[in-house]
């Protein structure tokens, strides 16, 4: 039955087999775990706590009882209460010992703690009932040492023995934690050490049957890639012929195509540049236009100049008049001014005053009479400045009236450029719409030749993979055949 196994099958067993080795060596491991865990947390839960509550009762034993000696000592209420509080403590944590202890041996040492206690404790109150009734000092510390002392030695005794089974059960869980790890472990050297040889035995038989297996169908494998490789070598052979006939002939429609598509650009920047002459006429001839409005304004401006100059002429004619009628009443002021401080002289000391009046007055009339002189110098200036505008501008509007016709003739030049670009644009236009029915056609012969030998080189890669591939399958039958049957080699 094992022959008719397949490859995966058996590798598919060999893998199950090996899985169930490891899967029974990790359930040992975890079972030798737990069990160790459990013996740990038993331990620690029973008697490492015992051993801690032990030590603690023991701590509280001493505390109740050297408070009951202070009190003894003196008589304060306060180490008395204190004491009872170390006792209620004493007995918390021995009910606290009885609910975590298990054993059956743990319990009587229990009791016999609880009994020494009371007792200790009932000697303790006669003692104190003595302290009460005013007893003597020597006679409490007689009843002390002979009634409360052996008790407390006692009760220590009970407790150390407690102590001590305790360390002991925790001496032997520890002991059998490592006997369990021990157990456990030599368990899975034993079930490794027989994995090992279930793994080498089987490692075995399926090399065997594989090698049988394969030997078989690698000598088919290598008839078949014989002939495979003799029929792509001729297809081979084929289709590089037939590639090298379609790229010269790609070659030619691509020249051709380039040839084309130049010519097509060409006509384009022809038609682009007509079509930017054109645009630049029609701006030079609305530039000019707009020169042409600018310069109209410039005139009417400048005209409109003229005759604010000849205003400023007149009103600085009608100024020198009033100038003058200025002039005269200075003088006449001045004159009066003179007579005045005349009559002034003549009147004697009255006539004082009126000739310091007098005098400023002739100030004033001589003051006028230079400022008169000053606007009559700048108004003659304003006059020839403004004659001489006046005739400026007049020359300036005989030039402005010369460069209206010239702009006039530029812009007619202007449109005579527009209209021969026109015409050139239609005829570039004209031009390039051939070209591009020209590369259109050329293109689609091209695409088809490019569609005929991209076919080539795909039928040529694909029979040159297809002599690599039986080449590879030969050289690697022959590998295969080495591996199985090494005389084969030979």
């Amino acid at each position: 039955m094992g022959r008719t196994w397949t490859f995966g099958q058996r590798i598919g067993v060999g893998f199950a087999t090996m899985v169930a080795l490891a899967l029974l060596i990790g359930a040992v491991s975890i079972q030798a775990l737990r069990s160790v865990v459990a013996d740990k947390d038993r331990v620690i839960s029973e008697n490492a706590q015992s051993l801690i509550g032990a030590a603690r009762m023991e701590a509280t034993l001493e505390r109740k009882a050297s408070n009951g000696r202070a009190f003894l000592l003196s008589g304060e209420q306060r180490f008395l209460e204190r004491m009872r509080e170390a006792r209620a403590s004493f007995s918390s944590l021995l009910g606290i010992l009885r609910a975590q202890s298990k054993s059956a041996d743990s319990r009587p040492l229990l009791d016999a703690i609880e009994r020494t206690e009371l007792a200790h404790q009932a000697a303790f109150d006669r003692v104190i009932a003595m302290r009460g009734a005013s007893a003597t000092v020597e006679t409490i510390v007689r009843a002390f040492d002979d009634d409360i002392a052996p008790r407390y030695d006692e009760l220590h005794r009970a407790i150390t023995a407690f102590v001590d089974h305790e360390a002991q059960g925790l001496e032997e869980g520890r002991r059998a934690s490592t006997e369990a790890a021990a157990s456990a472990t030599t368990a899975e050297l034993g079930i490794a050490g027989v994995a090992i040889v279930l793994a080498i035995v089987l490692a075995l038989w399926l090399a065997g049957s594989l090698s049988r297996q394969i030997g078989s169908a690698v000598s088919h494998i290598q008839s078949s890639s014989a002939e495979l490789e003799a029929a792509a070598a001729q297809q081979a052979t084929g289709s590089r012929e037939q590639s090298s006939a379609t790229s010269e002939v790609s070659t030619t429609i691509r020249e051709l195509l380039s040839t084309s598509k130049q010519i097509a650009e060409s006509a384009q920047r022809v038609a682009r540049i007509a079509e930017e002459t054109a645009s630049g006429a029609r701006t030079g001839d609305q530039t000019v236009q707009r020169a042409q409005d600018g310069v109209g304004v410039i005139k009417r401006q400048v005209d409109l100049i003229v005759g604010h100059m000849l205003d400023l002429g007149k009103k600085s004619q009608q100024v020198g008049g009033i100038l003058e009628i200025i002039t005269e009443l200075a003088d006449q002021t001045n004159i009066l001014a003179i007579n005045a401080t005349i009559e002034s002289a003549g009147a004697g000391e009255a006539g004082k005053r009126f000739a310091v009046v007098a005098d400023e007055i002739r100030k004033l009339a001589d003051r006028v009479g230079g400022s008169t002189k000053e606007i009559r110098t700048l108004i003659e200036e304003i006059r020839a400045a403004a004659n001489t505008t006046v005739m400026a501008t007049e020359d300036g509007s005989k030039a402005v009236d010369a460069g209206t016709r010239q702009f006039g003739e530029v812009a007619a030049a202007f449109k005579q450029i527009e209209r021969l670009v026109v015409t050139t644009t239609e005829a570039a236009r004209e031009i390039e719409l051939s070209t591009k029915q020209q590369s259109t056609a050329v293109e689609q012969v091209n695409a088809a030749i490019s569609n005929v030998a991209q076919t080539t080189k795909e039928a040529e890669a694909s029979t040159r993979q297809t002599l690599e591939t039986s080449t590879q399958l030969a050289t690697l039958s022959r590998g295969l055949a080495a591996l199985v049957q090494p005389r084969a080699q030979t």
